[in-house]
């Protein structure tokens, strides 16, 4: 078949190398002489963007950190200096959640939202949604990216949709019930805390309207743990994706085959690298994953890290299509790393043994120096009403027996009071250095 008869999502490699050049020696054309951050950018290196004749050129371009991007927005206030064109070009604001500092305003032209919209047009194919689909977002809808290009990706489809802005968790499940949502789009935390409110609401979600969830926002859609409990308590099946404010909405996780995400390779390029060489990986080895972004002219990124580990999967996918694949999905952060006792250790490692105890209802992980050493503190919020038979002495003994056999080292666990520990609707906060 030729391009113009498939979706974009289903072509073969030599198809997605050729459409990725096109679109990306047009991109740095379009950006030459116009964009400031990017000018400056390469001003003071031996390498400009007219150097790049080719896809394997792009690895000639130095790589963009967050740190660039918060010293230009801070030295450019309020959008920084990342920005192709004139201000009246540019029709949406977003801003980042501010996990790793002050929150950066990004702005959009109306082009590069319709490319948000080609991203989404695509995670929904891709995620099997349908004719008959409902699309709830529970989200606030404030200037956090969060779903609001999934909303709009999915009106654009000509599916229904329901903004859950303003609203009581009460209120969403009762929506939900009410118009018979199908499809919805939120955080894994915010999912698993719908699911603690019907319980206390006596609503059977397990048989209710949603067949599937999109989860996003944090790695919890990634851990099978995680991802079981979701779908137990919805009895439905849970899509992985993934993205971020700066560089749109990128991979999300097959109907065909569980446990990884596909990257949107159509409409960015993808390079695993090792986080301290900087030099690429060979193909199946856990590095850092960086974004090039095609569609996003007004305010696009270059060579990104994103700080997230990932490993290409070296085999086929069963969905048939040839975009690249990253297995488990996104292993954790590079910067969320910590050594205890000599062992690396990640956060997502020890969430996913929390999230197998049904007696768990919330934790938190706290890491302090003792000694001059990291020391792990686990933090845990008996569930209400559990039908678990475990004392709280029998489950604070299996989860420290879990952690030690599993990680390889011994975390100190205490029990706080029931609700003491916070509740959220957006990215949970859960893992905090001290």
């Amino acid at each position: 078949m030729t391009e113009s008869l498939l979706h974009p999502e289903d072509l073969s490699r030599a198809d997605i190398r050729e459409r990725q050049w096109s679109r990306l020696s047009e991109m740095l054309e379009e950006l030459s002489g116009r964009n400031a951050f990017w000018t400056n950018r390469f001003q003071n290196t031996r390498f400009h963007l007219s150097d790049v004749k080719s896809l394997e050129d792009l690895s000639l371009l130095p790589l963009t950190t967050k740190a660039h991007l918060v010293a230009d927005h801070e030295a450019h206030q309020p959008y920084g200096s990342n920005l192709t064109y004139d201000l009246p070009n540019y029709t949406r604001m977003h801003q980042t959640s501010g996990t790793t500092g002050h929150p950066m305003r990004w702005l959009d032209t109306a082009a590069s939202w319709d490319w948000f919209m080609e991203c989404w047009a695509q995670i929904y194919r891709i995620v099997g949604l349908t004719e008959e689909d409902r699309v709830c977002c529970p989200f606030s809808f404030g200037p956090f990216i969060g779903f609001w290009a999934a909303f709009e990706g999915a009106n654009r489809l000509g599916r229904l949709c329901l903004a859950g802005g303003g609203m009581t968790s009460q209120a969403r499940l009762k929506m939900i019930e009410d118009n018979q949502a199908t499809i919805v789009c939120c955080t894994p935390t915010y999912a698993l805390r719908l699911a603690e409110v019907a319980q206390e609401e006596k609503i059977d979600l397990a048989n209710g309207p949603v067949r599937a969830l999109v989860v996003a926002g944090e790695p919890g859609g990634s851990i099978p743990a995680i991802q079981q409990k979701i779908a137990k308590a919805w009895g439905a099946r849970l899509f992985d994706h993934w993205g971020m404010t700066e560089i749109g909405s990128l991979a999300v996780e097959c109907a065909d085959n569980p446990g990884g995400l596909h990257i949107l390779e159509t409409e960015c390029i993808a390079e695993i690298i090792h986080p301290k060489s900087k030099q690429p990986v060979e193909l199946g080895e856990v590095g850092e994953l960086v974004i090039t972004n095609l569609g996003r002219w007004g305010s696009p990124l270059i060579r990104y890290r994103t700080g997230d580990l990932v490993q290409a999967d070296t085999e086929p996918c069963s969905c048939g299509r040839q975009l690249l694949r990253l297995k488990g999905g996104i292993i954790g952060r590079a910067d969320d790393m910590i050594t205890i006792r000599g062992n690396n250790v990640f956060p997502t490692s020890v969430e996913a043994i929390l999230r197998e105890y049904s007696g768990i209802a919330e934790y938190r992980i706290i890491v302090e120096t003792v000694r001059s050493m990291q020391h792990l503190r686990i933090e845990i919020e008996p569930a209400q009403n559990s039908t678990v038979s475990q004392t709280a002495d029998e489950l604070l003994k299996s989860v420290s027996r879990a952690i030690k056999d599993r990680l390889n080292f011994q975390a100190e666990i205490q029990f706080v009071a029931a609700g003491s520990l916070p509740r959220f609707e957006l990215k949970g906060r859960r893992f905090i250095r001290k």
